[in-house]
């Protein structure tokens, strides 16, 4: 007897035949509770092309606006600005899974009843996160969705399901919340033909049928309707839409991928025209029942939980997010004249330390080769010295912050003496008339000659200690999560933890207990783990360049 994954991915994979999808080289299967459905290699094809999806299958917001049932009611609100594109394909996605008779239902039944991302962790789960970045993000996040479903969401939904007779449905907040996380964790920006997305009329009935006028005209000035909104330069003839392309979505993630996406429009390449294709990007034949994994993208622990709930452990793409908070530059001394100055140099108050940066640092971690931005990097801060008081820093090459943001430290930590003499140079550079216009980078320049850096260094190193003092605050050190992690045991079901505790035996130390825990609590200990480890790496770059600079600025810089 067929077990339910089975009997649904036979439903499927008729749906996807009937639908014109063509499954050359590859095959669709179970891959276990922890990873759901994925592809594999079938057999060995030619040209490299295992599987050719047409696109009048993906859920786009022209489909939404398209379907018999939803598409009136959809538009109506489209026009009228009630809804986005990203919340239509929401829309259809709720609805069509409360539908009785729904036609997306062979593909719905293959999706994931829940997800891994922080939105669906237990209470215990997300106290896992405490001190982290994506801890707040996600306290923030499922309040704003449950405001929109009982604002807008709920009455929509209800409305759709009466048009189509099913008035009696109940809808609740888990059905959003799960056509929100198939929405961001499989959806694609998808480089479509522009022909296919503003067709040509073909014939005098479309020319002259109002309806049809309309429609396109809607499409067109939708500023919504595609994530880029105007034609890739590159190609002169690709509009960039977000969308779901069912058969391509159950690919999964590696960081070493073997194939990738294409969109063909003329059918050269699949044979399909208007269709997305899956193509190999081995260098030699896939083994046979061989998984077939794509790359998402150089995506850290941060963006891929949050996302599409799960974690690399020991992560290269891994970054650590630092920010000053707007609302505590009110409270400083000068704050209005800092504040002006920083609307100047269109400061940005937060950044992103990328774990790879550090090898241009002074305590390289070797994740890659790191000379490659050595130069460009002097050469920006060389362009900085207009007036030649400020000798160029010893250490500007291994300065691993960005110097946006170190502009934005040091306008902020300037001292009164300090905020005066930027205030003459400025003064003197746009003239007693102030016939010149200071552009940003007047100003940056300005700043960095009278204040260095020691002072924005500094409040770099409070801004970390403070991060490092927030996540360990809940769940101790980055050496206690390593030591868990080490321990680990994770259950992906009630199964798994009946078959961990049977099979279990008594130690003799309690510190070398094997400890039980779900895949949810795995992840959210590696993501903090390595926020912790980052957030320790930087402090010290940042520690280091802070003495470097105070030495340096004591003897070349006049009092």
């Amino acid at each position: 007897m067929a077990s339910p994954e089975e009997a649904k991915l036979e439903t499927f994979m008729q749906w996807l035949q009937a639908n014109g999808v063509e499954l050359r080289g590859c095959k669709i299967k179970w891959c276990g509770s922890k990873r759901g459905f994925g592809i594999f290699s079938d057999k060995d094809v030619c040209d490299g092309v295992m599987l050719v999806v047409p696109l009048d299958l993906a859920i786009t917001p022209m489909r939404v606006l398209q379907d018999p049932l939803l598409g009136p009611a959809c538009r109506a609100m489209f026009e009228e600005g009630d809804v986005d594109d990203r919340l239509l394909m929401m829309l259809l996605l709720t609805v069509e899974r409360l539908r009785k008779n729904s036609l997306w239902k062979p593909y719905l039944d293959m999706l994931p009843t829940t997800f891994g991302n922080p939105l669906w962790f237990s209470d215990d789960e997300l106290q896992e996160l405490r001190g982290t970045t994506l801890y707040r993000a996600t306290e923030l996040q499922k309040k704003s969705l449950l405001s929109l479903y009982e604002s807008k969401v709920k009455d929509i939904v209800k409305k759709l399901l009466t048009l189509d007779g099913n008035s009696e449905i109940e809808v609740c907040f888990e059905d959003f919340l799960w056509a929100n996380s198939v929405f961001w964790s499989r959806a694609l920006n998808i480089p479509m033909p522009h022909s296919y997305v503003f067709p040509e009329m073909q014939d005098a009935q479309d020319i002259c049928d109002p309806e049809a006028d309309e429609k396109r005209s809607q499409i067109e000035q939708s500023d919504n309707l595609t994530k880029e909104g105007t034609c890739n330069p590159m190609t002169g003839d690709t509009v960039w839409v977000e969308g779901l392309v069912p058969g391509i979505d159950f690919c999964n993630h590696d960081l070493k991928p073997i194939a990738t996406w294409e969109v063909d429009g003329t059918g050269l390449a699949s044979g399909v025209p208007f269709s997305m294709y899956l193509i190999s990007a081995a260098q030699s034949p896939l083994q046979i029942d061989q998984e077939i994994y794509i790359s998402y993208g150089n995506k850290g622990n941060e963006e891929l939980l949050y996302l599409y709930g799960f974690v690399i452990d020991d992560n290269t793409d891994d970054y650590l997010m630092v920010h000053y908070p707007a609302e505590a530059i009110n409270t400083i001394s000068f704050s209005e004249s800092k504040n002006q100055l920083l609307e100047v140099q269109k400061a940005e108050l937060r950044c992103l330390l990328p774990k790879t940066s550090l090898d241009n640092g002074f305590f390289p971690l070797n994740t890659q080769n790191g000379e490659e931005n050595n130069k460009s990097k002097a050469d920006q801060v060389c362009n900085y010295s207009w007036s030649g008081q400020r000798k160029m820093p010893s250490y500007v090459n291994k300065l691993v912050f960005p110097e946006k943001f170190m502009t934005t430290l040091r306008t902020i930590a300037m001292q009164e003496d300090e905020l005066f003499k930027v205030s003459s140079m400025l003064e003197e550079l746009a003239g007693p008339e102030r016939e010149r216009q200071l552009s940003d980078t007047d100003v940056q320049s300005a700043v960095w000659e009278v204040c260095g850096d020691s002072g924005a260094l500094q409040l770099l190193v409070d801004l970390l200690r403070v991060k490092m003092m927030d996540l360990e605050e809940s769940s101790g050190t980055e050496e206690n999560d390593l030591d868990l992690l080490k321990k680990a045991l994770i259950i992906d079901s009630h199964e798994d933890s009946k078959q961990c505790l049977s099979n279990l035996s008594p130690k003799e130390n309690d510190s070398e207990e094997p400890k039980l825990m779900t895949r949810n609590k795995w992840s959210a200990i590696v993501y903090r783990r390595g926020q912790k480890q980052l957030t320790r790496l930087f402090l010290k770059e940042a520690e280091h360049a802070l003495q470097l600079s105070l030495n340096e600025e004591e003897f070349t810089f006049p009092c």
